[in-house]
């Protein structure tokens, strides 16, 4: 426990306002141990890879002992801070949250993702409820005795096309990142955003480490580094641009066979 205190804390240091922490995601011990000899400072799964290489769907579809299995089998092969993507912790009410967070901490991850999306849905918790399930998943971590990292994410942007993103869904956002900082986020992740003048403000109004994801069209690091992000992770797209590949080289030896 005492390493994956040390972890922990780590890797909240490495959340740095400009000089954003890379996390390019993973989802198997392989793949883990590829991007630590690469240079990683920590490592990050993302709940779709991470199905999609168990042939489940994305959305708490592979079963939760699988993925903590899988979590499990990460960390002891990196010695480094490994953060698991547990969607919405396979959980709807508090008391569930609390003590699914304290069964993933027994794998050895310091820190989580933890989506506003009702998983199943393209609903997501009001504030309230969502700010009730963060404080849950804090408490089940101090019970634990680890000071995780929580990302709270919320996927208002996410589940809107680019040039659909307003003011108002800014705001909201931005009332979101103040109630779950205020619940024991360690950082804001707002996955889909990738207007400038957005990312700025949204990194200006709050003291939570803000993580934007780096897909097709969003800001490039040194830039996102300038509008005052913390954290830059790639969720799903290591993985399809290795599947791509995969199959574009096993076709080559298909045909040329």
């Amino acid at each position: 426990m005492t390493n994956q205190i040390t972890q922990a804390e780590e890797f909240a240091a490495l959340h740095k306002k400009g000089d954003p922490v890379i996390l390019y995601n993973i989802w198997d011990a392989g793949s883990a141990g590829a991007v630590r000899d690469a240079g990683a400072k920590a490592i990050a799964t993302g709940s779709a890879p991470v199905a999609m290489a168990q042939g489940f769907g994305d959305g708490q579809n592979i079963p939760m002992d699988a993925a903590l299995d899988n979590a499990r089998r990460i960390v002891a092969a990196v010695d480094l801070p490994v953060t698991l993507d547990f969607e919405g912790a396979y959980s709807e009410d508090v008391l569930g949250v609390a003590a699914n967070v304290q069964r993933a901490l027994q794998t050895g991850v310091i820190g989580f993702n933890f989506e506003d999306q009702i998983v199943g849905t393209s609903d997501l918790y009001n504030i309230e409820t969502q700010e009730a399930r963060v404080s849950a998943m804090r408490e089940g971590c101090d019970a634990a005795g680890i000071p995780a990292f929580i990302n709270a994410r919320t996927d208002i942007f996410l589940k809107a096309k680019p040039e659909t993103h307003s003011d108002a869904m800014l705001d909201e956002a931005i009332a979101r990142a103040k109630a779950y900082a205020d619940a024991g986020a360690s950082g804001f992740f707002a996955p889909g955003l990738k207007d400038e003048a957005m990312i700025a403000r949204l990194c200006e109004s709050t003291p939570l480490p803000v993580n934007i994801i780096a897909l097709p069209g969003t800001p490039d690091t040194a830039t996102l580094a300038g509008l005052g992000v913390a954290r830059i992770s790639y969720g799903p797209v290591p993985y399809r641009q290795m599947l791509g590949w995969l199959q574009e080289q096993a076709k080559q030896a298909i045909q040329s066979g």
